[in-house]
């Protein structure tokens, strides 16, 4: 390579460094960047001049044109580390810090409001002396429908009401399933309450939806009557909703209690006047209700001869919606971070 053009390459690698340090910013740094090594820079024009070389000369030159042009890019990398550096400690510089103040705490979430109302339900049943049972999600039909006394042809066993797996299972459409385990699994008596999720093949609606959360409870002794149930809804009802709210008991059916009964309370929005929400009646239907059908004993190996005793089940959104007077389900599961900020 002839020293003409070895000379003219350290000199345009010294113009570049210089250039470059003299940089203020990222816009005159790019600048100086295109000048030298951009598509029209110096170290691209003088590339240009290698047909002017002998074959022999050619690759020494190219060696040398790549080792300037990694001199050049490193000194660009350098400066630009420089300048972000440099524009860091101008903003320092001009922000006054007061270390006395004291620090902004971050967001925090909190539990769902679901998951609230359902802990305070059964805190309020804890005292009242019940024990918690859990269990599967994934039922059988025996533990689902068959032990609780439905009829092969109940409505309920239909594939509008109950969503069905391939295998033969299904997702559990109460937690009545649960009752059936515990009376399998335990001696009388008991005394329990089951949360969890259920699911049926509903309608999205304000006041429905295919998955939602049940609370039930079971009370299996001697000598249990609708007395017994009665007391006991009436104290779970004033210590949940904190003040003392009437009850009625209308007869009902279910099949897995005999005698069954639909519980209302006193509107908590109107206080009995009648209202919108109430249809003007003064009451709120909450949970379904009944002493245990001998049949449903019969099928968990308990001896209805010796043992009676009741069960209950209520929405856990349908209490949560009366509590915190809220007239969609849906704001539950829309994750709504507005709505559940309240709750937090």
């Amino acid at each position: 390579m002839s020293a003409s053009l070895n000379e003219e390459l350290a000199a345009l690698v010294a113009d570049a460094e210089s250039a470059l340090a003299a940089a203020a910013d990222d816009n005159a740094l790019n600048t100086a960047k295109a000048a030298f090594v951009g598509k029209g820079g110096s170290l691209t024009a003088l590339m240009k001049r290698m047909r002017e070389l002998s074959p022999e000369e050619r690759p020494v030159f190219g060696k040398a044109v790549n080792v300037a042009r990694e001199q050049v890019n490193a000194a660009i990398d350098g400066n630009r580390r420089r300048i972000a550096a440099e524009a860091q400690q101008r903003s320092l510089a001009g922000t006054q810090i007061d270390a006395t103040l004291p620090g902004r705490a971050p967001d925090r979430g909190g539990p769902h409001p679901l998951r609230m109302v359902e802990q305070d339900m059964v805190n309020v049943f804890r005292d009242l002396g019940y024990d918690v049972a859990l269990g599967p999600e994934v039922e059988s039909d025996f533990h689902n429908f068959g032990a609780l006394n439905f009829p092969d042809d109940h409505p309920a066993r239909d594939m509008h009401d109950t969503l069905k797996l391939e295998d033969g299972r299904l997702l559990r459409t109460h937690t009545s399933s649960v009752q059936v385990r515990t009376m399998l699994a335990n001696k009388p008596p008991i005394r329990v309450v089951v949360p969890g999720a259920v699911y049926r093949s509903d309608t999205v609606d304000a006041t429905h939806s295919p998955y939602f959360h049940q609370l039930e409870g079971l009370v299996v002794d001697r000598n249990i009557s609708m007395a017994h149930l009665k007391g006991t809804l009436q104290a779970f009802v004033d210590r949940y909703f904190q003040r003392s709210l009437p009850i009625r008991l209308r007869p009902s059916y279910f099949p897995f209690t005999e005698p069954s009964a639909e519980v209302d309370i006193q509107c908590v929005f109107c206080g009995g006047d009648g209202c919108r929400v109430c249809g003007k009646s003064g009451w709120i239907e909450i949970l379904g209700c009944g002493m245990v059908d001998p049949a449903v004993f019969e099928s968990c190996g308990v001896d209805p001869n010796e043992w009676s005793g009741f069960a209950f089940g209520m929405g856990i959104e349908r209490v949560a919606m009366l509590r915190y007077q809220i007239e969609d389900i849906r704001h539950f599961y829309d994750n709504d971070v507005r709505f559940l900020s309240h709750f937090s």
